[in-house]
């Protein structure tokens, strides 16, 4: 490990501020500090939109008073001076996200993922205070099917839709704020998470709850689109290990070598949920629909020393499903309306 490139002391917050932490990854990250650092408080601050779900760290407010709530919107000023002091960093997860609906109305996501994150990092300025901003690869646009190319540090932005638009400007955001004034700021690029927690709009956990709800699955274009896939317990470490040792300034691309066709994915939810490998419907593609997505870690691993654990995705996938199955109570509010939103767009 090269350790010119990790800070000469390790950053040991002690109370840290979460955005978007009743979300699918953010709460898993709140989970992660919960189970790995139980000396560090955790604020979670959350609008609780469709997509944030208070069940998904209630058991941790129940429990102890290392996690604490507040409701509410990462563009109010006036509550994030009243909230941020204290804190020694915020880590951002807070975003809009699913590419379907930034299509259908790019506005919300202008709003959450650019406006709040400057409001997000003028707050931190005033309280000068580390902040760490979670990003995706989509930022960086597509690559081609038959590329041996993975995305790294220096790799162009290129975004294809409103969502990874309106992320790739509050990158850019951050990296001014550090440039202009000063502010000690980390980013993470990560690829596409699985896992529990994760809103059943998204490929994998709609393709099982729709099995567990006797519907068929549906498959996106020619379903040879790529996407690098990581478990959200390996992202919550990423996450750890950048907020503690990464260098004021820097980004940091988070994957574990998991590419794999949205079909190939598809097809072993339907053997390992006892189906035939064809039992799906083809649907209309999405506008716009990246080919495939890959990142080259090695950044993340020879300079902070971070690895994987759940290097075995179909081990990851089974597990997910099992989640799935036993926790139905949690996904069945959101399908039935989710289902709908898909058929008006013929998906």
């Amino acid at each position: 490990m090269d350790g010119t490139r990790t800070r000469e002391v390790e950053f040991r917050p002690r109370n840290i501020l979460v955005t978007g932490g009743c979300g699918f990854i953010g709460s898993n990250f709140v989970h992660y500090v919960h189970r790995h650092h139980p000396d560090v408080h955790i604020t979670v601050l959350d609008k609780l939109t469709y997509a944030g779900n208070l069940a998904n760290i209630q058991p941790l407010l129940d429990d102890d008073k290392q996690v604490a709530f507040v409701r509410g919107d990462i563009c109010d000023t006036a509550l994030l001076e009243r909230i941020v002091p204290g804190h020694d960093a915020i880590v951002h997860f807070a975003a809009e996200s699913h590419n379907d609906n930034s299509i259908a109305d790019p506005r919300p996501f202008v709003h959450t993922n650019v406006d709040g994150t400057v409001a997000l990092l003028e707050a931190a300025r005033a309280a000068n205070i580390r902040f760490h901003h979670v990003s995706t690869d989509e930022v960086f646009g597509d690559l081609p099917l038959d590329s041996p190319e993975r995305f790294t540090e220096s790799s162009p932005y290129r975004p294809s839709s409103p969502y990874s638009s309106t992320k790739a400007s509050s990158d850019m955001l951050v990296r001014a704020w550090h440039r202009t004034y000063g502010l000690d700021v980390t980013i993470s690029n990560c690829s596409n998470n699985y896992g529990p927690f994760q809103h059943v709009e998204k490929f994998i956990p709609r393709q099982i709850t729709n099995l567990l709800d006797g519907r068929r699955p549906k498959l996106y274009g020619d379903g040879r689109n790529v996407r690098d896939w990581i478990h959200t317990d390996d992202h919550s470490s990423a996450v750890w290990t950048v907020l503690t040792k990464g260098m004021p300034g820097e980004t940091y691309l988070v994957g574990a070598d998991g590419e794999r066709d949205n079909l190939s994915v598809l097809r072993a939810i339907l053997r390992a949920m006892g189906r035939p490998e064809d039992d799906f419907d083809w649907v209309r593609d999405r506008p716009g629909h990246d080919r495939r997505y890959a990142i080259d870690p090695t950044k993340l691993r020879t300079e902070l020393g971070w690895q994987p654990r759940h290097t075995d995705f179909l081990a990851g996938l089974t597990d997910t499903i099992q989640w799935y199955t036993t926790h139905e109570s949690w996904w069945r509010p959101d399908k039935a309306a989710t289902e709908r939103q898909y058929a008006e767009r013929g998906q």
